[in-house]
């Protein structure tokens, strides 16, 4: 098992969870779901050394991908949500404040996909139902989980592209199926882990 460095921010106003995760033997690090406060998030990757490589968006709703053309990185996200990514519509921001506009992907991802980074390697679980290209990342013994799963809830369905049936079955087929001590780091909200979400989660019963 390869160790990790693991950073949280808590971005945006729908507080979002932006990660840093890096491999702190060559500092390469990538950085899941920049939702917004780049400043504050490229700041403590220059004063910590870090390399910041690419950008990993767990799916493309606006809250989660604003912040993707402040880092001058490529952007990776699973090819049924790379059209969010220009679509102010789609990605549900016009309804705000202002529209988001990423930049386009430069890697399209898929199912059972492997991510480098430095030496971690990120396996890519699909994850549809919030999106239809939602993805949760696997990595020993942890868990990115985007809007799929969290802390005792599940992501919303309620849009023209939701699916309820596609998301409990995302969560029972992909995620239920790690072991109970994977650590679930969620979109939104803290940490849990497979076991207390399979035992206590009000919508997984």
């Amino acid at each position: 098992m390869n160790s990790f460095f693991l950073k949280k921010f808590i971005v945006g106003p729908l507080a979002v969870n932006a990660y840093l995760l890096a491999d702190p033997a060559t500092k390469k690090a990538c950085l899941i779901d920049p939702g917004a406060d780049a400043k504050k998030i490229k700041d403590f990757i220059k004063n910590n050394g870090f390399e910041l490589k690419f950008i990993i968006n767990t799916h493309g709703h606006g809250d989660h991908i604003g912040a993707n053309g402040n880092f001058g990185v490529p952007i990776y996200i699973h090819s049924l949500d790379k059209d969010f990514l220009g679509d102010p519509d789609k990605n549900m921001s016009r309804m705000f404040i202002f529209s988001v506009k990423s930049p386009p992907a430069a890697r399209l991802l898929k199912d059972g996909d492997t991510i480098e980074v430095g030496a971690l390697k990120l396996t890519v679980l699909h994850t549809p139902g919030h999106t239809p290209g939602s993805i949760s990342l696997k990595l020993d013994g942890i868990v990115f989980t985007g809007d799929t799963l969290f802390n005792s809830g599940v992501g919303r369905t309620d849009f023209d592209y939701g699916d309820e049936t596609a998301l409990l079955n995302s969560i029972k087929n992909k995620l239920m199926t790690l072991a109970d001590d994977t650590v679930i780091y969620p979109g939104h909200g803290e940490e849990s882990t497979i076991g207390r979400e399979r035992r206590d989660n009000p919508f997984l019963s």
